[in-house]
């Protein structure tokens, strides 16, 4: 087997930069909510992919830049998270069966987008998709480096917010101890329906991060699930910064481990890395 060149390994790491912050950030929103919400919530994956086929749609018969098309996803996707959170805390899911809930919403999902856009490849085309910048020999492609600013500020926004803000601050007492922040005059409940509206937002602006850069196919949804889940726990539960490193550190090795040795073999670094650290550091997970 013959090493690789510079070149193309640097190549590789870039390339999985790029891939690993959207890993982040699909993992922020998902990680929040199990960490804070204490909701395993499966369903961010379809809302992801659902995100991704609503600016798909809107590019394809409006001819809207993809971007602006988080004018309607946004506030469409917070409404979404604020009305599921709002009947699994109704009906009083507990954090196991919010698993199960999640998941067969994430199939309906699944099925609602193949029956509205069948289970056809579907590629967004925007002008400029295809831009590449040159970086001495390494080429850095627009879509992808919007994935990685886009992740960059959501990640330090929300990190921001929950550090430095009254409401962040509220957040964080309500996930430690709800009694006692209530008794603060914490309203949990208000700050949990505007935490998984949030949560829910970020995967729509996920969605279209992912719609800029990757076919689309509703089978696809559950080929995210390992890996953004590997990266949530690495990163750490309810963390706003975690998901994002974690990401990038199995974006980039999946990258070179594709360089050095095969695709195939990808898949297996992001689960022998939480395995690992599992084994270290058992109790940070």
């Amino acid at each position: 087997m013959s090493w690789p060149s510079a070149n193309l390994l640097a190549q590789s790491a870039l390339s999985g930069l790029f891939v690993g912050s959207l890993y982040g950030l699909i993992g922020l929103g998902l990680g929040l909510s199990w960490g804070l919400l204490r909701t395993i919530n499966l369903a961010h994956f379809g809302f992801v992919f659902g995100g991704a086929y609503v600016a798909y749609q809107l590019n394809a018969s409006t001819g809207i830049d993809p971007l602006f098309t988080l004018v309607v996803i946004v506030p469409l996707f917070f409404a979404a998270g604020v009305a599921l959170h709002a009947v699994i805390t109704r009906f009083e899911v507990s954090p196991l069966n919010t698993l199960l809930v999640t998941f067969g919403l994430t199939a309906i999902i699944e099925a609602t987008i193949q029956a509205i856009w069948s289970a056809d490849f579907r590629r967004l085309e925007w002008a400029y998709g295809h831009v590449k910048f040159k970086v001495g020999e390494l080429f850095v492609p627009l879509p992808e480096l919007i994935t990685l600013a886009m992740a960059l500020a959501a990640t330090f926004a929300l990190w921001g917010v929950l550090r430095g803000t009254d409401v962040g601050k509220a957040m964080r007492a309500a996930a430690q101890d709800a009694p006692i922040a209530a008794a603060f005059g914490v309203n949990q409940k208000r700050l949990s329906l505007l935490l998984a509206g949030t949560c829910a937002a970020l995967a729509g602006v996920a969605g279209v991060c992912l719609s800029l850069s990757f076919t689309l196919a509703p089978a696809q949804i559950y080929a995210w699930v390992g890996v953004v889940f590997a990266a949530v726990m690495m990163g750490g539960l309810g963390s706003p910064v975690g998901p994002l490193v974690a990401g990038i550190v199995i974006g980039v090795s999946e990258a070179l481990t594709m360089a050095v040795t095969a695709p195939s073999w990808a898949p297996i670094v992001s689960f022998t890395l939480l395995i690992v650290l599992l084994l270290v550091r058992p109790g940070k997970v």
